[in-house]
């Protein structure tokens, strides 16, 4: 599996606004196990989003999906910035398969 972690730093206000785009960008993305927005508990201008993947290719390759093209379109206005990201290697946990 191949996972990301990323903190994504919002336009001041426009938080709701990216979430709500991201998450519709995010449906139908074969090989995606698992995509998860969240707010910042601490930075009311900052969003956090995980992901896991069956492989990296699979991640790759929705880069090109049309539905994620408009959103990343949509999106990039309401982006200050990109303060830490981290790629991962998955083994297992809740709703997922473990790897053996």
């Amino acid at each position: 599996m191949y996972g990301l972690i990323g903190k994504i730093q919002v336009v001041p206000g426009q938080r709701d606004a990216l979430i709500a785009i991201l998450l519709d960008g995010a449906r139908e993305m074969p090989g995606c196990l698992s995509y998860v927005v969240a707010q910042d508990s601490t930075d009311p201008d900052a969003i956090w989003v995980t992901e896991v993947w069956d492989r990296q290719e699979s991640h790759a390759a929705s880069l090109t999906l049309p539905s994620v093209q408009q959103a990343m379109a949509r999106g990039k206005p309401l982006i200050a910035g990109f303060s830490e990201r981290c790629e991962t290697v998955p083994v297992g946990g809740h709703g997922l398969a473990t790897v053996p």
